[in-house]
C-alpha cells in the first residue's frame, strides 16, 4: 500500500479559520476542542506569540495550570505579550507562585496601563487581551494571597477606579479590612458618561440588543414583511443559503455572502465585524463574533398588516368595491384639492412583502390597467427604491385617477339622505385589517378627529441625532440603577465585614424583593444573624436557600454549624449526606460531617473530616479551626494551637482562631498570653459580646476585678440578651459587695433562664447578703432540685445563712 502523498503547504486564511474556530469553541464551552484546533495553530508558526496565547489560554480553562504558565512564560520568541504574561499570571495564582505571577504583569505594564475596555464587552464583540482594570485586580490578588496586603489594596483601588463593577476588588478590600465607602466606589463618573455618549453615538451602548433602529438591523424572530415564514421572499437563481445567517459554515465564519449574478442590491450588515481577511494579521485584542441572526431590536412603530393583500378582482366585479381614499406621501407638502376638509390617511409602509402601494390602493407591480392579468413578480428583479421623487411621480401619475374616485364618492354621498343606510366603503385601517363604515361616517371621524399627516421622513423614524440622545438616557439611567443596587449590596457586605450585623441586616432588607431573595444576599444576611447568635433567625434564612438553590454550597459550613448550635443532629446529618451527595469534593460538604460526627461526641472522626476539608482547600481557615475546637475537646492542646496558627495563616482576619488560641491558653493556665488572643480577636471583631466575657473572665482569674467588671459590662451593651454576660456581671457586682446591683441582672436573668441552677443559686447568696433569708432558702432549694449533683455546695451554703460570706468565694469556673 503506497503512502498518502503530502499535504500542500497551507494557505494563508488557514490561521484566521483556526482562529475563529477557537473561539468559537470557547465561546460554547467545548475546551477540549478548543484546545485541540490551539495546537494546530500553535504548529503551524511555534514563535508567533498570539498562538502561543491561545495554547496557553486553552490550559488554563481546562484548569491545567503548569501546562498554561509553560506555554505562556516568556522566551526569546515572546519577550512582551500581555496575553500570555496575563495568562501567566492566572496560572502562577493558582499554582501558588504569586511573586513570579505579579512580576510578569508588572513587566508588561506599558501594554495594559492605559486600556479601558468597560462597556465594550457584549453579546457580538469579545476581548481576549485584558485591560488596566482587569491587570490591577490581578495583582491585587496576587499580592494579597502572598501577604502584602498594602501592595494589595493600592492594586484593588486602582481596579475599582476603572471599573467599579469589579466586584472582586470590592469584596476582597472589605476582607482585607480596608476602610471602604462604597458611596464613592458604586457612582457615576465623567469618563462613564463619556462612554456612553460615545457608544449610544456608534450605535454600541448598553440597550444595542434592546432598542436598535430598524432601518439598519432586521429582528429574524419576528415575522416582518422581510421575514416572513408564512410568504417567503423570492430567492436568487444562484443563491445556495451562503448568506449570513445561513446554514452554510463558511458564511458564518467568514460573515460574507456571495454576490449572486443579477441586479438586486446586496444588503449590508453592519453588525457582522468577523474578520473577513484571509492574509492579513488579526490582533488578538479585539475578536468580534458576528451575529449571524442579526440584532434582536424593535421595529419600526407601525403596526404589521394584520391580513393578506386582496387579489385583483376581474373588471366586472371591480366598480363593486372602491379602493379607499389615500393622500401621496409627500415629504413636507400637503396637497389640497378644491374646498374639500383637509384630511389624510395614514400610508402604508412603502416596503413590505416586495409590494407598494400607490395612491388608489393597489400595487405598483400590477398593471395600471386593472382588466390585465396578473403577472407574478419576478425573484429577480432589484426591489423598488425607496425615495421621495419615486412617491412625487406615482402620486402625479395617479391624480386623474383618484380625482374620479373622488368625484364618484360626492354624488354617492349627495344621493344620502338623513336616517337611511348609506353606501358601505370599504377602508382598510393602518393595521390591514378590513371595516365596512359608511361614507357619512367616514367624514364625520374624520371632521371631529383630524388625522396628522405621517410624511416619509417621519416613517423613517428619529434623526440619528435623537436617536443617540435617547440610547445615551436610557443607559444612564440603567448604569445608575446598577450602581445604586451594587451601592447597597457592597455596603451591606462591607458592614458585615466589619461586623456591624445590625446595620447589614437593615441594608440588606432596602434591596428589592428579587434581589433580595437570591442565594448570596439570603446567605449573608444568615451570615449576620449568625455573627448575633441568633440561630433560629439563621436557620429559618439558610432553609429557604436549600429550598430555592438545593445544589447552593457557598457557606454552607455556617449552616451546618448553625444546626450545630441548635443542637438538631437529625436535620445536621440530613444536610451532611446532601452536601456529598451533591459535591463530594466542596469543604463545606467536609464540614458539615464534621459537625455531624462532633455533635454525636465522635470527634476523632470530626478531626478526619476537618482535615479532608483543609485538604481539598488549603485556604479554607473556617476548617482549621474547627479542627482546633475537636482538638480541645479531647485535650490535645499542641495540636489544637497548630490548627489555630493554620487558621489565621489561611486568614489573617479569622478571629475564631485567635480566640481558639486564647482559649486553649486560658486552659494552660497563661492568661496573660490568653487575654492578648482574646483581644486581638476582638480587635477583629470589637461587636461580639462573647469575647469581651472571655476576656473579663480572664481579667477576673488574674484579680483585675475592675477591668474584669467593665469587659462584662461592654459584652451586656453589645448584646443585651446575653445570659453569659449579665451572670457574669452579677458575679462580680456580688464580690464588691454591691447585691443590689447583682440582683438586676439576676432577676433578668432568672425570667430568661429559669431552669438554670446557677441563676437560682447565685440569688440565694444575693438574697442572703441583703438579708432576705426566706427568698434565699427559696433559690437554694431551686437550685438543688434543678442541679443535685452540687448538693454538698448548695446545703453549706444554706446552714451558713447566719454566717458572712468570705470575699472571693465564688469562683469563675463553679458556675457550670
Amino acid at each position: 500500500m503506497t503512502p498518502p502523498p503530502r499535504m500542500a503547504s497551507p494557505p494563508p486564511g488557514v490561521p484566521v479559520q483556526l482562529r475563529q474556530l477557537i473561539y468559537y469553541h470557547l465561546d460554547n464551552g467545548f475546551l477540549d476542542n478548543a484546545l485541540f484546533l490551539a495546537g494546530r495553530l500553535h504548529a503551524l508558526d511555534p514563535k508567533n506569540p498570539d498562538f502561543t496565547h491561545l495554547l496557553a489560554l486553552c490550559n488554563l480553562r481546562l484548569g491545567r495550570y503548569k501546562a498554561a504558565s509553560d506555554y505562556a512564560k516568556q522566551n526569546p520568541h515572546n519577550p512582551q505579550h500581555l496575553g500570555c504574561a496575563y495568562v501567566y499570571a492566572q496560572a502562577s495564582l493558582a499554582l501558588g507562585w504569586y511573586q513570579a505571577g505579579a512580576h510578569a504583569l508588572e513587566r508588561v505594564r506599558g501594554q495594559w496601563a492605559g486600556r479601558n475596555h468597560w462597556n465594550k464587552h457584549s453579546e457580538t464583540s469579545r476581548r481576549h487581551i485584558p485591560d488596566a482594570a482587569a491587570c490591577y485586580c490581578l495583582l491585587g490578588k496576587l499580592w494579597n494571597a502572598h501577604g502584602d496586603t498594602k501592595k494589595a489594596v493600592e492594586y484593588y483601588i486602582e481596579a475599582l477606579k476603572l471599573n467599579p463593577f469589579m466586584w472582586d476588588a470590592f469584596t476582597d478590600l472589605c476582607e482585607i479590612g480596608t476602610l471602604v465607602r462604597p458611596t464613592n466606589i458604586f457612582k457615576v463618573t465623567p469618563e462613564m458618561l463619556a462612554a456612553l455618549s460615545h457608544s449610544a453615538s456608534n450605535g454600541n451602548g448598553f440597550a444595542q440588543f434592546v432598542s436598535q433602529d430598524s432601518s439598519t438591523t432586521r429582528n429574524p424572530f419576528v415575522a416582518t414583511p422581510e421575514v416572513n415564514p408564512f410568504n417567503p421572499p423570492g430567492r436568487n437563481a444562484g443563491d445556495l443559503g451562503l448568506n449570513l445567517g445561513g446554514s452554510n459554515l463558511l458564511s458564518r465564519l467568514n460573515g460574507m455572502m456571495p454576490t449572486p449574478n443579477t441586479q438586486a442590491p446586496i444588503p449590508d450588515y453592519p453588525d457582522a465585524e468577523t474578520p473577513t481577511s484571509y492574509g492579513q494579521k488579526i490582533s488578538d485584542d479585539d475578536i468580534m463574533m458576528g451575529n449571524a441572526g442579526g440584532t434582536l431590536g424593535k421595529e419600526v412603530l407601525v403596526e404589521a398588516p394584520q391580513a393578506p393583500g386582496r387579489r385583483q378582482r376581474p373588471p366586472a366585479s371591480s366598480t363593486a368595491d372602491d379602493p379607499p381614499r389615500m393622500r401621496s406621501i409627500t415629504s413636507r407638502v400637503r396637497l389640497k384639492m378644491g374646498s374639500e376638509p383637509e384630511q389624510t390617511e395614514i400610508p402604508r409602509p412603502v416596503a413590505q412583502n416586495g409590494h407598494k402601494r400607490t395612491v388608489s390602493g393597489q400595487s405598483t407591480h400590477q398593471a395600471q390597467q386593472p382588466s390585465a392579468p396578473q403577472a407574478p413578480p419576478d425573484p429577480t428583479a432589484a426591489p423598488p427604491r425607496r425615495s421621495a421623487r419615486l412617491l412625487h411621480s406615482i402620486s402625479s401619475q395617479m391624480r386623474p385617477s383618484s380625482i374620479r374616485e373622488r368625484r364618484e364618492l360626492r354624488k354617492m354621498k349627495a344621493t344620502t339622505t338623513k336616517g337611511k343606510v348609506g353606501v358601505q366603503q370599504l377602508s382598510r385601517a393602518v393595521s390591514g385589517s378590513r371595516k365596512v363604515q359608511s361614507v357619512d361616517n367616514v367624514d364625520q371621524a374624520g371632521k371631529q378627529e383630524p388625522r396628522q399627516t405621517i410624511s416619509a421622513s417621519t416613517l423613517a423614524g428619529p434623526p440619528p441625532k435623537m436617536n443617540a440622545l435617547n440610547e445615551a438616557n436610557r443607559d444612564k439611567e440603567s448604569l445608575e440603577w446598577l450602581l445604586e443596587l451594587l451601592l447597597r449590596l457592597g455596603t451591606g457586605y462591607a458592614q458585615l465585614c466589619r461586623f456591624q450585623c445590625v446595620q447589614a441586616l437593615e441594608t440588606f432588607r432596602s434591596v428589592p424583593t428579587k434581589q433580595r431573595d437570591t442565594p448570596w444576599v439570603l446567605a449573608q444576611m444568615g451570615k449576620a444573624h449568625y455573627e448575633r447568635s441568633q440561630w433560629a433567625e439563621a436557620e429559618e434564612l439558610f432553609n429557604i436557600i436549600r429550598e430555592k438553590v438545593p445544589t447552593h454550597m457557598d457557606d454552607m459550613e455556617v449552616f451546618s454549624n448553625v444546626l450545630w448550635q441548635l443542637k438538631k443532629d437529625t436535620e445536621l446529618s440530613y444536610l451532611a449526606h446532601t452536601l456529598v451527595d451533591q459535591d463530594r469534593l466542596s469543604p463545606q460538604a467536609w464540614c458539615a460531617i464534621g459537625n455531624a460526627f462532633s455533635l454525636q461526641r465522635e470527634h476523632d472522626q470530626a478531626i478526619k473530616c476537618f482535615t479532608r476539608a483543609t485538604q481539598l482547600d488549603p485556604r479554607f481557615a473556617y476548617a482549621f479551626t474547627l479542627q482546633g475546637h475537636e482538638h480541645v475537646a479531647n485535650e490535645e492542646y499542641d495540636k489544637a494551637m497548630h490548627a489555630y496558627r493554620c487558621a489565621i495563616s489561611a486568614d489573617s482576619r479569622h478571629y475564631n482562631g485567635w480566640y481558639g488560641l486564647g482559649q486553649v491558653y486560658e486552659k494552660m493556665g497563661k492568661f496573660e498570653v490568653a487575654e492578648e488572643h482574646y483581644r486581638a480577636a476582638a480587635q477583629i471583631n470589637p461587636t461580639n459580646a462573647l469575647l469581651a466575657v472571655k476576656i473579663g473572665s480572664v481579667l477576673d482569674r488574674m484579680r483585675k476585678t475592675e477591668p474584669a467588671l467593665m469587659q462584662y459590662a461592654t459584652a451586656v451593651t453589645l448584646d443585651p440578651r446575653s445570659n453569659l454576660a449579665r451572670f457574669r456581671k452579677a458575679h462580680i457586682h456580688l464580690k464588691l459587695n454591691d447585691p443590689e446591683m447583682a440582683l438586676k441582672d439576676l432577676e433578668f436573668l432568672r425570667d430568661s433562664a429559669p431552669d438554670d441552677a446557677n441563676v437560682h443559686y447565685l440569688l440565694g447568696r444575693t438574697y442572703k447578703k441583703v438579708g432576705q433569708k426566706a427568698s434565699a432558702i427559696r433559690h437554694f432549694t431551686i437550685a438543688l432540685n434543678l442541679d443535685p449533683k452540687a448538693q454538698m455546695y448548695i446545703k453549706e451554703a444554706m446552714e451558713n445563712l447566719d454566717e458572712d460570706e468570705e470575699e472571693g468565694g465564688w469562683d469563675s469556673e463553679d458556675e457550670g
